[in-house]
C-alpha cells in the first residue's frame, strides 16, 4: 500500500523544509510514502529548496510547472503524478496540520473513498478572511447546484479511483473542490483548527478568491443565466410598464411627461441590467471558449526525475468496480 500526499507551493521557500518534516513525522506506518511538491511558478527558491530536499531524501519529490498556473491546476499536476493508493493533498502554509494525517488514513482504511476536512471556527482568523470565506460559500451554494459546507477546502484524501475519475475529465480549467463533490462516492468529514501560518504571507488575495468563485458558480450551474433571464423579464416589463403611463398621460391627460430625471433614470437603470447579463453570458462564453482550444490545464518545465510520466488524460479508466472495506492496520 503506498500514500501519496501532494503538496503545491507557490514563493513558500521558507516553508518546505518545515512542512516536508512535520508530514513525515506524522505519515508512520507500514506502507509506502511518497510527497510530492508542486512549484507553481515561483519566483523564489522554492524549486531550489525542492531540489536540495529531493537530493536529501528520495522519498521527496517535486514537479516545476513552467508559469503560475493557479492553485487548482498545481493540486491536478500532483494528482497527475501521484503513484499511491491514495492521494492527500495539503497546503505548505502549515495551516493544514499534518497531525490530521493518521486520522484521515485510518477512515480511508475504514473503507471511505473521499475524506474531507472542514475548518472550525477560530478567533484567531482576521476579520477579514472570516467574511471574505463566509461570502465564497454563501455565493457558492445559491448560485452553484452543488452544495459546499463552510470552511471546507483543498485539505482532503481521496481514493485512487476517485483520482483517476479527476484525471480523466476532459475540463480544462477543473474546479476540483466542486468535482470532488460532484462526483459522490462514500465519504468522510473530519473537523479541524488551522494553524498559524508557519512563515511568509498569504498568497490568496482577494482576487484570486474572486476569481475562484466565478469558476466554481459557472463550472457548475446555469443558475446565474436563469437569474439574467428572470431580471430581464422584470425590468423589461417595467420598462413596458412606464411606457404605456407615458403614453397614457400624454394622450388622455393635459399633464406633461416630467423632464429628464425619470428618463435618465430608466436608461440607466435598464443599461445596468443589459451590461450585468451581458457580463455573465460573457463569462460562459469564455469558459466555452477557453474548454474549446483544448489547451492543457498546465506544463510541466521541471521535475525530478523519479516519477512516472503520466499516462495521456483520459487513456486509463476509473476502476469503479464495488470493493470491500480496507482492513490493512495503520
Amino acid at each position: 500500500m503506498k500514500i501519496s500526499i501532494v503538496i503545491p507551493a507557490y514563493n513558500e521557500e521558507e516553508n518546505l523544509p518545515e512542512v516536508a518534516a512535520r508530514i513525515k513525522e506524522n505519515l508512520t506506518g507500514r506502507y509506502e510514502r511518497e510527497l510530492i511538491f508542486v512549484d507553481d511558478g515561483s519566483r523564489d527558491d522554492t524549486q531550489q529548496v525542492l531540489r536540495e530536499l529531493h537530493s536529501q531524501d528520495p522519498e521527496i519529490h517535486y514537479v516545476a510547472l513552467s508559469r503560475n498556473f493557479g492553485h487548482q491546476s498545481a493540486l491536478r499536476a500532483g494528482l497527475d503524478y501521484a503513484t499511491g493508493d491514495c492521494i492527500i493533498s495539503l497546503d505548505a502554509d502549515m495551516q493544514h496540520p499534518p497531525q490530521l494525517l493518521p486520522e484521515l488514513i485510518g477512515h480511508w482504511l475504514a473503507g471511505y473513498d473521499i475524506v474531507y476536512t472542514q475548518r472550525e471556527d477560530d478567533e484567531k482568523l482576521s476579520w477579514f478572511k472570516r467574511s471574505t470565506s463566509n461570502a465564497f460559500y454563501g455565493l457558492m451554494n445559491s448560485l452553484s447546484s452543488v452544495s459546499f459546507e463552510p470552511g471546507t477546502a483543498d485539505y482532503r484524501l481521496i481514493d485512487r479511483r476517485v483520482a483517476d475519475v479527476v484525471r480523466n475529465s476532459p475540463d480544462v480549467e477543473l474546479f476540483l473542490r466542486g468535482f470532488i463533490h460532484w462526483v459522490g462516492f462514500r465519504r468522510k468529514k473530519v473537523a479541524y483548527t488551522p494553524a498559524a501560518r508557519f512563515r511568509g504571507k498569504t498568497k490568496y488575495t482577494l482576487h484570486k478568491m474572486v476569481k475562484l468563485a466565478l469558476n466554481g458558480v459557472t463550472s457548475f450551474s446555469v443558475r446565474p443565466l436563469h437569474l439574467a433571464t428572470l431580471a430581464g423579464a422584470v425590468v423589461s416589463a417595467l420598462a413596458f410598464s412606464y411606457a404605456f403611463y407615458a403614453l397614457y398621460i400624454l394622450l388622455f391627460t393635459d399633464d406633461a411627461v416630467p423632464g429628464w430625471t425619470s428618463t435618465l433614470v430608466s436608461v440607466l437603470f435598464i443599461g445596468g441590467i443589459q451590461l450585468l447579463v451581458l457580463g455573465i453570458m460573457g463569462e460562459y462564453l469564455g469558459r466555452l471558449f477557453v474548454q474549446s482550444k483544448q489547451r492543457p490545464p498546465y506544463l510541466v518545465s521541471e521535475t525530478d526525475g523519479g516519477l512516472p510520466v503520466p499516462p495521456p488524460r483520459g487513456s486509463v479508466t476509473p476502476d469503479t468496480t464495488p470493493r470491500s472495506p480496507h482492513s490493512t492496520p495503520i
